[in-house]
């Protein structure tokens, strides 16, 4: 093992895997980085280069990595025990774990499914509406409506209600067939029109949807404030506070995927408590267990619980399991994460980072290649462009989010693009100087990736 290199590595791991979300063939001429060990903020390769995790390893990452507080959590479950059966059994992790969770979100969610990632929480959560619809006497309630541009996972169910072209048109003749409303994305806004009114105004058509489709509508899901894979595009709350009246007017579930934007990443411990709303479903992940090991969960309400509570014979029970569900260990790293926003005003220290976040890229915000930088909490995007006057894009054949990347790991920061967009989502013990280091790395790796166009 002290033999090891970047280069042996590379060589061992491609003749073996196949990684996501990657064109095998681009590892030709684009050497993966093979990570030795991770610290805070920073991951060192095998050659003893170091990265700044500007991304959070995809988003996953909250208190840095090797953080010792999690690690004496998982180290001491893992000497009692790492995992059992939940379908009849139970252990104190899942139930403290529970607990807690009921205690931090949104007032009204009183009940925890657990499951294994984010894609089966929106799974269980699509299911559990249909399913809820059909226990109460409902059976035509049975579609979905998503946003445009939003994404919710890449299993089948969870791939259907999203809308990243990228993500969904190779399987489409898969995937079962849902509605789909304007997003609110802001990008799109007027010149000289707030966020609250483009937001307001985009709600119209979704309101004229679920007035015409109540009737066969089980439930809406939304990715809350920002729309992360879709190019972390974002919008004001109000779209929210609309959504739930309407919801409620009409008959109809909200599905609140905070999988990306849960536990402090827009400003606030959850973005539905920016809207001062509560989901029917609210799904976690991700930063649950601040990065550690996969774990998800959907919160519900008792009244949604009890149609499903019945005699073994009518069998209304809910039909989803795995055999991982509630993993011992996945629950201690979680309550290991939560313990840290105890230990510390974490959504105010937050505020402060987010805020030095925007005064460092200040500078590039009339930038002739950046069309916006746009910010919510502790996430912000830098959409580059052909031109900045008229937003004209770059082609996506051109790759200039990849050149930006690329250039970014010479300078020691992960910056891996959504597209042609950069993105600051660091775990939350970054410092400043780091937010100004990775700023500055930022500026010059836009500047390489648009000099052809210059």
């Amino acid at each position: 093992m002290n033999d090891l290199s970047n280069a042996v590595l590379r060589e061992r791991d491609l003749a073996v895997l196949w990684h996501p979300c990657t064109q095998m063939k681009d590892h030709e001429w684009l050497p993966m980085i093979p990570i030795r060990r991770g610290r805070g903020v920073w991951l060192e390769d095998f050659d003893g280069n170091w990265y700044l995790d500007a991304i959070s390893s995809w988003w996953v990452n909250l208190f840095g990595h090797a953080n010792p507080g999690i690690n004496g959590h998982i180290r001491e479950q893992l000497e009692s025990l790492e995992h059992v059966i939940l379908a009849g059994f139970t252990h104190e992790p899942v139930v403290e774990l529970a607990e807690r969770l009921v205690e931090l979100t949104p007032s009204g969610l009183e009940r925890c499914f657990f499951a294994d990632n984010g894609s089966a929480a929106v799974e269980v959560a699509l299911k559990m509406s249909f399913h809820y619809w059909r226990n109460t006497g409902q059976p035509a309630k049975t579609r979905f409506v998503a946003l445009e541009n939003s994404y919710h996972g890449e299993t089948l169910g969870a791939l259907a209600v999203g809308d990243v072209p990228l993500y969904k048109e190779t399987y489409e003749p898969l995937l079962m067939e849902i509605m789909t409303a304007p997003s609110p994305d802001c990008y799109e806004r007027e010149p000289g029109m707030s966020w609250e009114e483009h937001s307001r105004l985009r709600f119209e058509a979704m309101d004229r949807l679920l007035a015409e489709h109540a009737d066969t509508v089980a439930a809406v899901i939304v990715e809350p404030l920002v729309q992360c894979a879709g190019g972390m595009r974002m919008y004001h709350p109000v779209y929210l506070s609309l959504l739930r009246d309407a919801c409620d007017r009409y008959g109809v579930h909200l599905i609140a995927d905070e999988i990306a934007v849960g536990f402090g990443r827009t400003g606030t411990l959850f973005a539905c408590e920016q809207a001062g709303i509560t989901p029917d479903f609210l799904c976690l992940s991700k930063g649950l267990t601040g990065g550690y090991l996969p774990l998800s969960v959907v919160l519900t309400g008792n009244a949604l619980y009890e149609a499903f509570y019945d005699d073994y014979e009518r069998l209304t029970a809910f039909l989803h399991s795995h055999s991982y569900t509630g993993n011992a260990l996945g629950c201690a790293a979680a309550l290991g994460t939560l313990q840290q926003f105890g230990q510390r005003d974490v959504i105010g220290d937050n505020r402060q980072l987010a805020a030095r976040m925007a005064a460092a890229t200040e500078g590039l915000k009339d930038h002739p290649h950046v069309a916006e930088i746009r910010q919510t909490g502790m996430i912000l995007a830098m959409e580059l462009v052909r031109d900045h006057n008229t937003r004209e894009p770059f082609p996506w054949q051109e790759r200039r989010g990849l050149a930006a990347y690329q250039h970014a790991l010479t300078e020691g920061v992960l910056l891996r693009p959504l597209g042609n967009v950069l993105y600051f989502m660091p775990p939350y013990v970054i410092t400043p100087g780091e937010i100004d280091r990775l700023a500055r790395v930022a500026a010059r790796s836009i500047d390489a990736a648009v000099a052809e166009s210059a």
